[in-house]
């Protein structure tokens, strides 16, 4: 989609934070990716029309605005039907095209899937789907919902990207899908997420020191975790590989590379017990580093660590602006951080 829309200095708008392998892609093909705003329901209608009306005011637009509305990767935050409503409006009233990215759909755990942006605006929405998420990681099978005339340039760019996408892995969708009882199956995939969901908030909210706050998705894969005032995810990473704790630090989510302050917490992988063991050694952590900050107060704690370089305890979301908490003990890793 990035191919076909955009040429280097292009301006694309995303989610603050956003999906780190899209920012990847926008950033190699030479785009200038601007942020927008978040909170705990999602892309924020008024800071996009803010973002929209500063460009119009530079004599410059968006080619598109990319955004995971459901159960967002990192956020875990889901929008609600009315901010689609005003987006959409939004993107009538500026000419502005959307990049619907929505892997995690069907992986709700409280209610039914909410209507996709591209039903509702069909001419204006590019909705990107996959199969990784509720049928197999390793087949790496998706696809794109597109306008007829976007879906003939896709499929040029994918030919002289790829020349053919491999057929084996499409035909073993194709069969699942006609064969399984692939409805059911995501049921049991939400199930299992849930509990995991729920072992990681009830671990959160039992062990984080104060001042660590996170979203509670309903939903997905991820949780969002704030840490306090002062202490960098990337420059506390060096400890928590030696509590053998991985996660991912939030700065990979910025393409101004900010968010020092946020890790993504995945839970789709360990089982519930490797959750509470990861939490609790990742609680650890965090304490060690508050006592450092409080011990050499101003001194930058990346000088500690040899490193380059707020919210109250369980209540409420983190400002929105990624850890599989995966304990490692002798050796063995549990769990990975998925996409």
């Amino acid at each position: 989609v990035t191919r076909v829309f955009c040429d280097p200095g292009d301006i694309v708008l995303a989610e603050a934070p956003s999906y780190v392998g899209a920012l990847g892609v926008f950033q190699a093909s030479q785009a200038e990716v601007r942020h927008v705003d978040m909170d705990a329901d999602g892309l924020i209608p008024e800071a996009l029309r803010q973002a929209l009306v500063t460009l119009r005011a530079e004599g410059r637009r968006a080619k598109f605005l990319y955004t995971v509305p459901n159960f967002h990767n990192p956020a875990g935050v889901t929008l609600p039907v009315e901010r689609r409503e005003q987006i959409l409006a939004l993107a009538e009233e500026f000419d502005l095209l959307i990049i619907e990215d929505n892997p995690y759909g069907l992986l709700g755990f409280d209610r039914e899937p909410l209507p996709a942006l591209r039903s509702r605006s069909a001419e204006r929405v590019i909705y990107l789907g996959s199969f990784s998420k509720t049928f197999s990681p390793g087949l790496r099978v998706g696809w794109v919902y597109a306008p007829v005339a976007v879906r003939e340039k896709l499929v040029l760019a994918s030919e002289a990207q790829i020349l053919c996408p491999p057929s084996l892995t499409q035909y073993a969708v194709a069969r699942y899908l006609d064969t399984q009882p692939w409805e059911q199956q995501i049921k049991v995939f939400c199930e299992l997420y849930r509990e995991r969901r729920d072992a990681t908030l009830d671990s959160l909210t039992a062990l984080m020191p104060d001042g660590v706050c996170w979203t509670k998705p309903d939903g997905g894969f991820y949780v969002w975790l704030q840490l306090p005032k002062g202490l960098d995810a990337k420059v506390m990473q060096p400890r928590a590989i030696a509590a053998r704790v991985a996660y991912v630090p939030g700065v990979g989510f910025y393409a101004d590379g900010s968010g020092q302050r946020f890790l993504r917490l995945s839970y789709c992988y360990p089982e519930p017990n490797r959750i509470r063991e990861g939490v609790r050694r990742l609680g650890g952590v965090i304490e060690s580093e508050l006592e450092l900050r409080e011990t050499f107060g101003g001194i930058d704690p990346a000088t500690l660590h040899g490193a380059d370089t707020g919210s109250r305890k369980g209540s409420g979301s983190p400002a929105i602006r990624s850890a599989a908490v995966n304990p490692r003990a002798a050796g063995n890793t549990p769990g990975a951080d998925a996409r």
